[in-house]
């Protein structure tokens, strides 16, 4: 007989969203070991699990970052689909990185591409084509120029289209690439919810 308890069924069901019946019969096939049997559910239920990412990310973390200096401080909000993975360690270390990522990014306005008002990103293109015509640029590549050059600006304000700064830790991932990696990890919905930037004098 496999040894684990009630309590072990019901961390594996928080950790993935499969039925209390099939997280008790992987635990059991696998002697209780909770890494195996999260492998064999991924296996025998397949996308299903990945219904997760659909699931509303209701539990999370907020964290902070305080530069050195005390002059520049971060508050992030990053959630996810159970507090069982919100109490993890790689899921609150991310949080702190993104956190210390806002406070050295002084560009970052925004968390995603679909935050940043219509009218906004509407008034950067008249300018960037604007600038394409009063560079005698043809008229027919005028707004491919515009349109590269308001994906470089959405780079710098938008917080998900940025490489880390520490580009050696992260292999110059961008945040969300090293966001869909830790979803893929813990098997649920990560979100960065929001975060505010303080800077002394502005």
């Amino acid at each position: 007989m496999a040894e684990f308890t009630a309590k072990d069924v019901a961390a594996l069901r928080q950790k993935t969203g499969a039925g209390m019946m099939d997280c008790k019969d992987a635990l059991s096939e696998t002697g209780g070991d909770e890494e195996k049997a999260l492998e064999l559910l991924k296996v025998k239920m397949g996308k299903k699990l990945g219904k997760l990412a659909a699931r509303e990310a209701a539990e999370g973390t907020v964290q902070s970052y305080i530069h050195a200096t005390g002059k520049v401080g971060v508050l992030v909000e990053v959630d996810c689909n159970t507090d069982f993975v919100a109490r993890n360690e790689d899921f609150i270390a991310f949080a702190k990185d993104v956190a210390m990522h806002v406070a050295a990014s002084p560009t970052v306005k925004y968390v995603n591409v679909e935050d940043v008002p219509q009218d906004e990103k509407d008034a950067e293109l008249r300018v960037f084509v604007q600038q394409a015509e009063a560079e005698g640029k043809p008229e027919n590549i005028r707004e491919k120029i515009a349109t590269g050059k308001l994906n470089k600006w959405l780079e710098e304000i938008v917080l998900v289209k940025q490489v880390h700064v520490n580009a050696d830790k992260h292999e110059s991932k961008t945040i969300e690439q090293i966001r869909e990696q830790l979803s893929v990890t813990t098997g649920e919905n990560v979100v960065v919810r929001r975060f505010e930037r303080f800077a002394v004098g502005e």
